[in-house]
């Protein structure tokens, strides 16, 4: 029985870092609902900045759900692609607070925070196993988030 996948990884850490990846998959996808939600419904003072704000948030958020998917694939495990099972795996929740711009800019914080415990999870995992390619997404996605939390706390201070 083969102990590697077809990019030379062992096949059971693999299935582990899939299912990590179908995690992580879950949330984003969630909260690339609530920032399309934040986005076209933010009402008030803020409306200009944050509309642009979310836009980007959920531009960035497109990306990384099809890296996540395509890494995934890549490891030998299909991405489950139902919203109804996102819903009942994500840590992250459906916003109901859509239109106040510090709540929900509030509600990114926590969800990129939901996020880099997962990614850094997954990273650990990644570099035990000598899996780059996973080692490298996660790396990029954990510093543009560091900044982002960063930037968005700014904003609430």
């Amino acid at each position: 029985m083969e102990t590697t996948n077809q990019i030379g990884l062992d096949v059971q850490k693999s299935e582990e870092l899939a299912a990590l990846l179908a995690d992580l998959l879950a949330n984003y996808s969630v909260f690339y609902q609530n920032s399309r939600g934040y986005h076209w419904n933010i009402k008030g003072p803020q409306f200009f900045e944050l509309h642009i704000k979310f836009e980007e948030l959920y531009n960035d958020l497109f990306v990384k759900i099809d890296e996540v998917a395509e890494r995934m694939l890549t490891l030998g495990k299909a991405p489950a692609h139902q919203y109804s099972e996102y819903l009942t795996q994500s840590e992250i929740k459906e916003s109901a607070h859509v239109k106040d711009g510090n709540k929900s800019v509030e509600e990114v914080l926590s969800a990129l925070k939901t996020l880099l415990v997962k990614q850094r999870n997954i990273l650990s995992l990644a570099g035990e196993v000598e899996d780059e390619g996973t080692t490298a997404l996660m790396s990029d996605y954990i510093r543009e988030q560091e900044k982002t939390i960063w930037m968005y706390s700014a904003y609430l201070a």
